[in-house]
């Protein structure tokens, strides 16, 4: 029997608008029906999905089948779905969508020609280039003009492109704010609005700084807003700031997880002076591609990237302390294959969007579900597998209940792991045999320094008074 995804329109008791995926079985129904429609199907115009075609990219995912007749639509979204599920392009193509004219004397209509149409408003800078990327892939045979801001690298250059005119801004909150009280972003022209990660937003304390973003836009406009979870504080700006939301959720018919069905989880009770040597011997698991390693401080992502560096592996660290220049030069070796491994602390646990990512390890029990989620998510993504590793200290037993709890994993106590234990070796496919260091006929990745350090001008560039 096959299955067939339909889609069912509700309106809750708040008068919030719902649009959830339900399951039909029938003996005699196509193979995946939804899943052969191709964006055309769903309204979008033949350059965008061209440029999609031409990047590989046929079919939409769940989140973004559902997302693109309402949002093409010009509604309000409140759209949450699990980490790696595509939420990007969901909201990405309607985005470039509406921002193309339909001819010259829509630009003399705008209140400032050459300001932007579309604001997407992100956490993390990584997130930005991410965002960023993705919609110049799905705009490459269009002439919309897409701009990234965000801190750490040199104003003028943004200021430049402001002049020159922009389409689509993805940018940070505080650094969009600083241009738009400059007077260099000019937002009397944005129809459409998009919040992405925004409980992350939520965390960093930047709420406020979207509130002011929301209230500088045009009050009618069309208003989306992305997240992986929705807090209340979250879910009340949006029925603050949104007109009659349609609120999706996306999620598999047979999956009832918090987590994706497509990430095998291990937990392990970990000493902290034998993790290195387990990690080590992780990382030589049969079919282990690229993988990120978190941690919860700087100091320890930098450290444990010179110990696998030490032994032979092609690592880098990213975190905070880095300049913008050096953090781009490590997600560009990560992306380029120059490293295979990035040790990161959760500055990276949302906007790297790699789809071939097979193993996350987690070399300290994250603070909370959110963040054990957003961590894990990046493995299995775009329907690949993925393997997800934590290690939990003694001392860190009594928060991965509350995690474990939270998530419905059913890993209350964790089993006590060395790196000589059998059930390691077992659970993760690690040959036979293997030792702490990378043998040299496998060392053959260039490492780090295969990407130039990229000069961008920003503050770490100025010299410091003594």
């Amino acid at each position: 029997m096959n299955e067939v995804h339909t889609q069912e329109l509700l309106l809750d008791d708040s008068g919030e608008e719902t649009l959830e995926t339900q399951e039909t079985i029938t003996n005699d129904a196509p193979v995946r029906q939804e899943a052969q429609k191709t964006f055309g199907d769903y309204g979008v115009i033949p350059e965008i999905a061209q440029s999609l075609a031409d990047a590989g990219i046929l079919h939409p995912f769940p989140i973004q089948s559902m997302t693109l007749g309402v949002a093409l639509g010009g509604h309000d979204i409140i759209g949450q779905a699990k980490t790696g599920t595509g939420k990007t392009l969901g909201f990405g193509i309607p985005t470039l969508q509406r921002a193309i004219p339909q001819d010259h004397a829509d630009y003399a209509k705008l209140p400032a020609p050459g300001a932007p149409q579309a604001l997407i408003v992100v956490p993390t800078r990584e997130l930005a280039l991410q965002v960023s990327k993705d919609l110049q892939t799905a705009s490459k045979r269009t002439n919309l003009r897409t701009e990234v801001i965000y801190g750490g690298r040199a104003y003028e250059p943004q200021i430049e492109a402001l002049q020159r005119g922009v389409d689509v801004i993805v940018g940070t909150p505080g650094r969009l704010i600083d241009l738009h009280r400059q007077r260099h972003l000019n937002l009397k022209n944005v129809r459409i609005v998009v919040l992405d990660e925004a409980d992350e937003m939520l965390d960093l304390g930047f709420l406020p700084d979207v509130e002011t973003l929301l209230g500088a836009v045009p009050a009618i406009r069309q208003t989306m807003l992305f997240s992986a979870t929705m807090p209340g504080p979250v879910v009340a700006m949006a029925r603050r700031y949104m007109s009659r939301p349609t609120h999706i959720r996306a999620s598999e018919p047979d999956d009832d997880s918090i987590t994706k069905k497509d990430i095998r989880q291990v937990i392990y009770r970990a000493h902290h002076l034998d993790k290195d040597e387990v990690v080590a011997r992780i990382l030589q698991a049969e079919g282990r591609g690229r993988t990120i390693i978190f941690t919860k401080t700087k100091r320890t992502a930098a450290k444990l990237a010179e110990e696998l560096v030490d032994r032979g592996f092609a690592a880098a660290a990213l975190h905070g302390d880095l300049g913008q220049g050096a953090r781009e030069q490590a997600l560009r070796a990560f992306r380029n294959n120059k490293v295979d491994v990035l040790v990161a602390t959760d500055v990276a646990a949302r906007g790297i969007d790699v789809e071939d990512v097979t193993h996350v390890i987690n070399f300290q029990c994250p603070e909370d579900e959110k963040a054990y989620l957003h961590r894990v998510g990046r493995t299995g993504r775009a329907g690949n597998k993925g393997t997800a590793v934590t290690f939990v200290d003694w001392e860190d037993v009594p928060r991965w209940t509350l995690i474990n709890k939270a998530l419905g994993l059913d890993v209350p106590d964790p089993v006590e792991t060395y790196s000589s234990s059998a059930h390691l070796f077992a659970d993760l496919d690690i040959p036979e045999g293997t030792k702490g260091r990378l043998p040299r006929h496998k060392r053959v990745l260039e490492g780090v320094e295969g990407e130039a350090l990229e000069d961008l001008g920003g503050p770490e560039k100025k010299p410091r008074r003594r």
